[in-house]
């Protein structure tokens, strides 16, 4: 059962601006990169459901959480289909994120108060997702899909829509007042966040140095 609703969720996705996103089939370099993100205040991660038995892998990832890392929300994302959100959702995900837009992971979900970001790509979907209870949705991958011009042309006929772009955002001044000026509820990042060769070469101060620096960059930039 989710440690956290979906309103705390939404607020501390608000609050950090920065979602992190990742996966790796060793489960002590997962502990070691959510404790760097953990010591360097992000306080929302996204395991990505890659590669054989993941799910095995979150379940060791959310009970290492939960005593090691009380505040932190983890979710999981790349999830597709109805009955993968459910799986997830009974070892504990906080949150679902998915690529597509699916009605199935909407009602697993929902009738478990569990916020879920379906992947959206145009107003069309973006409504259909809000009508089917999403807070926040997601574009990816969002350089192709519009880049920031997307998210602000959307804030004219739909203000209330919360939008966590994904792919492309980079952690640098540059890229975070295009995408937060442009009215984005707050970003998912990858590899330009979790440096691989840092991580590869054990380097989680630096790495954990590296994420703080991105996170305070993005909270100071954010309207």
């Amino acid at each position: 059962m989710a440690r956290y609703s979906r309103i705390e969720v939404a607020l501390a996705m608000r609050e950090n601006g920065i979602v992190p996103v990742y996966y790796h089939p060793d489960l002590d370099t997962c502990k070691q990169v959510l404790k760097a993100c953990y010591e360097g205040g992000i306080r929302v991660f996204e395991y990505t459901n890659r590669g054989d038995q993941a799910h095995l892998l979150f379940a060791e990832l959310y009970k290492y959480c939960a005593t090691e890392l009380p505040e932190m929300k983890l979710g999981v994302g790349s999830i597709v289909e109805g009955a993968t959100a459910a799986l997830y959702i009974q070892l504990g995900a906080d949150f679902i994120v998915s690529p597509i837009l699916n009605q199935e992971i909407a009602k697993v979900c929902n009738r478990r108060k569990i916020l879920w970001a379906p992947g959206c790509g145009t107003l069309t979907e973006i409504s259909q997702a809000e009508e089917w209870g999403a807070e926040i949705v997601k574009l990816f991958p969002a350089a192709e899909s519009g880049g920031p011009n997307f998210v602000k042309n959307i804030a004219a006929p739909s203000p209330w829509t919360a939008i966590m772009p994904t792919g492309g955002v980079e952690p640098t001044k540059e890229s975070l007042t295009e995408w937060f000026g442009a009215g984005a509820y707050c970003v998912g990042m990858g590899s330009k966040l979790l440096k691989k060769d840092w991580i590869a070469n054990g380097q989680f101060e630096q790495l954990s140095a590296f994420v703080g620096e991105a996170l305070n960059l993005a909270r100071s930039i954010r309207p």
